[in-house]
This record gives structure tokens, sequence and C-alpha cells, in this order.
């Protein structure tokens, strides 16, 4: 039986500081499978080879103007070439702060999955204004479920 470790790749921008907790507390609960690793970078840090490499990813993007973040985009254009065809049917979830809605970036991270052919797993998070206790126990609650998911095979 393989004893290594599962990997989920949690990548996210953040410029006031809100996703960079957002990131954590889902990176966090990621981290209670015992049989899974977590990397926690942010987007303009993470490599090509931090995407082939897991076996999940979660994305975290403010919303900007109606869109994700330009980091997260920059993250997408670095590793498409070389992860479409290595990386289909990767789970993948998503977790969206938004001033008043964040759908659309939400949309815009979704369309771009589709091309690598990204499998989704659980309903994204989206959080309008600041984080509450309640939203950051979800966050946890869905790094957990994407981790077991992935280590259990269920994703």
């Amino acid at each position: 039986m393989d004893t290594q470790k599962k990997i989920i790749l949690v990548i996210y921008h953040s410029q006031g500081g809100t996703m960079k907790l957002m990131a954590r507390h889902l990176a966090e609960g990621a981290a209670r499978e015992d049989n899974v690793a977590v990397i926690l970078k942010k987007a303009a840090e993470a490599t090509i080879d931090d995407l082939l490499q897991c076996n999940g990813i979660a994305i975290g993007s403010p919303e900007y103007f109606g869109t994700m973040a330009g980091m997260i985009k920059d993250f997408f254009d670095r590793t498409y070439e070389a992860a479409k065809d290595k990386t289909i049917g990767l789970p993948f979830v998503v977790f969206v702060c938004a001033g008043n809605d964040g759908r659309g970036a939400i949309t815009q991270i979704e369309r771009i999955a589709a091309g690598y052919k990204w499998k989704k797993v659980q309903e994204h998070i989206r959080v309008t204004g600041p984080p509450t206790e309640q939203d950051l126990v979800a966050l946890e609650e869905l790094g957990q479920t994407l981790a077991a998911g992935v280590d259990f095979g269920i994703f």
C-alpha cells in the first residue's frame, strides 16, 4: 500500500489580509486529514511543479471589479499549457471574498478550470464583506472535505 501522503495545493492572492486569513483556515481544515500534506502558497509563488504534484487544489481569490485577482489569472497563464493534459480530473474548489458579490470571480475561475478539465467537488464558498466566524469554520470544513475526499479516492 502506498503510504505517501496526498497533496492539497491551496493558492490565493491577498492584498489586505482577508484572503490570506481565509486560505489559512481552509488549509488548516485540509491538514486535519492524517494522510494529506498541504501546500499553502500565494498564487504569485506557486509553480507548475506545485500544480503537477498535487492531488487536489483550492483556489482563493478576492473579487476586484467583478473579476478574479490578476495574480490568480497569472497562475493560470503560467501553468495552463504545461498542465492542461496532465491534470485532467483534478479535484478543485474555489473560495472568494468580495465587497458585495463575488459571482464574477467564481464564474471566471470555473471557466478556466473547465479548460483544464478539472472536477468541481464541492460548492464554492463566497464571502461578502468581512468573514464571520461561521465563514471561517465553513472554510475549514471545505478544506477538510476536499482533503478527505482526495485521501479516500472519492474525488
